[in-house]
């Protein structure tokens, strides 16, 4: 529908802009998808505490609109992998990431998820998970507190946005 805007006062212009919304659907599409994210539990080791600590009362994922933990690789769009990876997990960690539908998105919670950790010199760890499948976003600490794993997943939802406004894939450096 167009509108012609000759004529008008400022004043109304300014109500205009002010009460009429322009975007794109890829827009709203990823503002829906960053604000429901179904994350697949995945606790390998002590950071899933913190994980599960992450969406309990106190701290409350749901907040955020990804309190929905999901035991089904099919159900869900966010693989979180808290813990230490092993060499006998790998394949089974790749199988799971491969079952979950696009658009798919994995966050690696503690430094053994991220590089394998203070058992890096161990023949049976893997040195990240970055190594199986691929990291959107690294969440330092060993094990991270729970408000890290929050401000982590505040980081994704900015990806998904972002990458939704610009097209441009980009990789998360959490600070």
């Amino acid at each position: 529908m167009m509108v012609n805007l000759e004529g008008i006062t400022p004043e109304e212009q300014q109500e205009l802009e002010r009460s009429v919304i322009m975007t794109s659907f890829e827009q709203v599409k990823a503002w829906a998808r960053s604000n429901s994210l179904w994350p697949l539990t995945f606790g390998l080791a002590c950071c899933a505490i913190e994980m599960m600590d992450a969406g309990a009362a106190h701290f409350d994922l749901d907040r955020f609109g990804s309190g929905v933990f999901r035991a089904s690789p099919r159900q869900a769009d966010v693989m979180m992998v808290a813990g230490t990876v092993t060499k006998k997990m790998a394949p089974l960690v790749r199988r799971l990431y491969d079952q979950m539908p696009e658009p798919k998105w994995v966050i690696a919670i503690g430094v053994c998820a991220t590089a394998g950790g203070p058992y890096i010199n161990s023949y049976s760890v893997v040195k990240g998970v970055d190594k199986i499948v691929p990291v959107d976003v690294y969440i330092p600490g060993c094990p991270p507190n729970p408000a890290a794993i929050i401000y982590g997943l505040n980081k994704l939802q900015e990806k998904i946005r972002y990458e939704a406004k610009t097209g441009k894939k980009v990789l998360v450096d959490n600070e």
